[in-house]
């Protein structure tokens, strides 16, 4: 069966109904970024606890972030094919009160574990339930029009932001609060808690975005691991080479994920502290650039075009990196701002240019497929930063994310403008319906 334009989702979007989505919009990104800081929280002490707690390595420590994010790498375009099928709102429901649960289960795995196996089934719980990344994408795909659709995927930039911003630094403090002699539950908990204040407020103020009507008729298989349905994603036109820059750009970026405090420290001499403060600004200027300035940009130029600035920023910021210890700190903080300002560009402009080549009726499965080799990049790139950080020394990972970012922006150079691909699918409809009549 040949598929609907793509302007057809156009139509769809413009319905006199679009103001009553307003709370659903708060709604996503409340989900979005307590996914994120429920992630977050962990990071300054989970491996360690897994180290010197549970008398593991600092490598099984690593791991426990790498199921986390292979276990969303499986199952994000699983909850996007079932939110086709059965609308969005069951599943990003389902999936912020499982979240709660698997955080207490790691809090309680903290306290009273005597084995790390039962961190990883909490740790895979977790990334089986925020593995939503793709459902929220296509809800705000389902409720924005094509030319707001940039803007509302910044929503879920700027949620990351906020949370990369806030959970580090307050995971780190509660950590200390010892439970029954251990540490580190608090945190879990205080997560937990949120989720179920974030169920309660999207129970009553998230409405469906996606009338039953266009939902799709076709049962698709739910393994996590669907090849014909990643292949129906991919063959759209533009998606295949978006997925390749998004992916890219991921990788990239996450190589600073286990290196950048080491870096700070040996090439700088900074305290966690102060490293915290230079992560606080990267996720405020991405919050910014994802919540403010992405709007008028996507106004004035076309996301391919974005996706392009965007990647040619991050593959400088990389270079300041590397260069950085021979110049000060001051080159540090530039090439972080820099970072942080290429990528609030990019993450948005791809998942909006994905949405806008994605089958109306196949938004969550498409903007699942890209959502979950991002996270398939999640789960490589600190894996790979740390190894080379340890292997050829400080620089070279920064060295790495900037020929890592220099390929994207050249794989960015095949991406089709949005506007000529709009138009000739308007062409073609013409032509369709010449045909016809």
């Amino acid at each position: 069966m040949a598929s609907p334009p793509p302007q057809s989702t156009t139509a769809t979007t413009e319905s006199p109904s679009k103001k009553s989505f307003a709370p659903g919009l708060g709604a996503i990104f409340l989900i979005v970024f307590l996914d994120l800081l429920g992630f977050s929280l962990v990071l300054p002490f989970l491996a360690e606890e897994a180290r010197d707690t549970f008398h593991t390595t600092a490598f099984v420590g690593t791991l426990l972030a790498a199921i986390y994010s292979l276990m969303q790498f499986l199952f994000v375009p699983v909850w996007g094919r079932v939110s086709d099928r059965v609308g969005r709102r069951p599943v990003l429901l389902w999936s912020v009160l499982a979240t709660s649960v698997g955080m207490i289960g790691l809090g309680m795995g903290l306290i009273h574990g005597s084995s790390v196996t039962w961190l990883f089934i909490a740790r895979a719980w977790s990334g089986i339930a925020t593995a939503n990344l793709g459902t929220a994408s296509a809800y705000i795909a389902d409720v924005t029009k094509p030319e707001d659709r940039a803007k509302g995927m910044g929503l879920i930039g700027m949620a990351f932001g906020l949370g990369f911003i806030l959970g580090p630094g307050v995971g780190g403090a509660l950590s200390s609060i010892a439970i029954g002699g251990r540490t580190g539950a608090v945190p879990c908990f205080v997560a937990a808690s949120l989720s179920l204040v974030n169920f309660a407020w999207a129970y009553f103020g998230l409405k469906e975005s996606l009338p039953a009507e266009r939902r799709s008729k076709e049962k698709r298989s739910l393994s996590p691991l669907n090849v014909a349905a990643a292949r129906e994603a991919l063959a759209r036109p533009g998606v295949a080479q978006a997925i390749l820059v998004n992916f890219v750009i991921v990788l990239s970026f996450t190589v600073l994920d286990q290196t950048f405090r080491f870096f700070n420290k040996d090439m700088f001499d900074m305290s966690a502290t102060s490293t915290g403060l230079v992560l606080a600004m990267v996720g405020i200027v991405a919050a910014g650039v994802q919540g403010g300035l992405i709007r008028p940009l996507a106004r004035r130029y076309d996301e391919a075009v974005l996706t392009r600035f965007g990647t040619v920023i991050q593959a400088l910021a990389f270079a300041g990196f590397a260069i950085s210890p021979s110049i000060g700190r001051s080159a540090l903080i530039v090439s972080a701002c820099l970072l942080a300002l290429g990528n609030g560009l990019t993450q948005p402009s791809v998942a909006a240019y994905v949405s806008k080549r994605a089958d109306p009726r196949a938004q969550g499965g498409t903007l699942g497929t890209n959502q979950s080799f991002a996270s398939l990049a999640r789960m490589f790139g600190p894996a790979f930063g740390g190894w080379v950080y340890g292997e050829f020394g400080p620089r070279s990972p920064y060295v790495c994310g900037a020929i890592g970012m220099t390929v994207a922006s050249v794989v960015a150079l095949s991406l089709r403008s949005t506007r000529e691909f709009e138009a000739k699918a308007e062409a073609a409809q013409r032509n369709t319906s010449t045909q016809t009549s």
